[in-house]
C-alpha cells in the first residue's frame, strides 16, 4: 500500500470567499473541496468558478489534495463548471447527486471531451436512497471514479428522517455505500457534521465513521480538522500492535503464531500492514 493517500480530513471551502481560499493554504487538512455548489449564492457562481479554478491551478496548497465541487448536472451552471474545472486540472472534480452508473460514464466522457489531465479523477457524491441502492454500480462504472463522498444531509432529507445521535436513520445507507466502495476498491468519505460547536458529538461521529470503515470525513469548518485527523489516524497502541503482529509473523517457527496471547493469521497480517502504511503515509506529511 505504498501509494496510500491520507484523506482523514476533507474540508469544504466556499470558493466565493477569497479569505477562505487563502486561509486554506495554512490548514492541516488532508484535502480541500473548493465548493461551487451549496456554499455559493446564484449571483456569485461565475466569480466563484474563476476563483476555484485559479486556486486549483496555482500550486500554492502544498501537499493538500485540491478538488473542485461543481454544480449538479441538472443545473444551468454544470456545463461551464465542468469545462472550467477540467481546464484547471485539480486533483479531482467532485460531482453532487450521482445516482447511477450512466451518470458516472457521462461525467467521465465529459472530462475526456474537455481534455482533463490524467491526474484529475472523479469523486461522486452519493446522497439519495436510489444512489444507496445502486452504489456498487456507481462505484464500478469507471476507473476514473476513485472516491465516493457521502451526502448525509441530503440523504436524511430524502428519507424524511431526522438528524439524531448515532445516525440510526442512515446507517443502512452508509453500510450499503461502504460495501460498494470496498467491493470495488474505492475510497469512501463520511458525510459532514452540522453543529460546529458540538465538539463531543462531532468526535463521536468521527469515531463511529472510523469504526464502520470510512477512510475519512468531510468537514464544514476548519475547527473540525484536528479532531478528524486524530480520529482517523491509527492510534499509538494500534501502531504498536501492528508492529508486534508483523514481528511475530515474520519470525514464526511453526504454523501457529500468537501475539499477546491471540492467534495471528494472514488476515491479521494484512490488516497490520494496512495500519502501518496509513501511519507511515501520515508521518510523511510531517516531513
Amino acid at each position: 500500500m505504498t501509494d496510500f493517500r491520507p484523506r482523514r480530513s476533507v474540508l469544504y471551502m466556499p470558493s466565493s470567499n477569497e479569505r477562505a481560499l487563502e486561509k486554506a493554504k495554512t490548514l492541516p487538512c488532508d484535502a480541500l473541496i473548493l465548493d461551487l455548489e451549496d456554499a455559493v449564492a446564484p449571483d456569485a457562481k461565475d466569480a466563484a468558478r474563476d476563483a476555484a479554478c485559479a486556486a486549483a491551478a496555482s500550486g500554492e496548497y502544498g501537499r493538500r489534495e485540491v478538488t473542485i465541487r461543481v454544480n449538479g448536472a441538472d443545473t444551468a451552471w454544470h456545463a461551464d463548471d465542468m469545462a472550467a474545472a477540467c481546464a484547471a486540472g485539480p486533483d479531482a472534480i467532485v460531482v453532487p447527486k450521482v445516482d447511477c452508473a450512466d451518470a458516472v460514464r457521462s461525467l467521465v466522457a465529459t472530462m475526456a471531451e474537455h481534455d482533463a489531465p490524467e491526474h484529475t479523477s472523479l469523486w461522486a457524491m452519493v446522497e439519495t436512497p436510489y444512489a444507496m441502492l445502486h452504489a456498487e454500480e456507481i462505484a464500478a462504472a469507471s476507473e476514473r471514479l476513485t472516491v465516493l463522498v457521502m451526502g448525509t444531509n441530503d440523504l436524511v432529507k430524502e428519507l424524511y428522517a431526522e438528524h439524531v445521535p448515532g445516525r440510526a436513520p442512515v446507517l443502512a445507507g452508509l453500510s450499503l455505500a461502504l460495501l460498494a466502495a470496498r467491493a470495488t476498491g474505492k475510497v469512501i468519505l463520511d458525510g459532514v457534521y452540522n453543529d460546529v460547536k458540538d465538539t463531543e458529538g462531532f468526535l463521536a461521529e468521527c469515531t463511529q465513521g472510523r469504526q464502520m470503515g470510512f477512510d475519512g470525513k468531510t468537514l464544514i469548518h476548519p475547527g473540525q480538522v484536528e479532531g478528524a485527523n486524530e480520529t482517523f489516524a491509527p492510534s499509538p497502541q494500534a501502531v504498536e500492535t501492528a508492529r508486534g503482529i508483523l514481528e511475530a509473523w515474520e519470525g514464526r517457527t511453526s504454523h501457529v503464531v500468537t501475539h499477546q496471547g491471540r492467534l495471528v493469521e494472514a488476515l491479521h497480517v494484512e490488516s497490520a500492514r494496512r495500519t502501518l502504511s496509513i501511519h507511515d503515509a501520515i508521518a510523511a506529511l510531517q516531513d
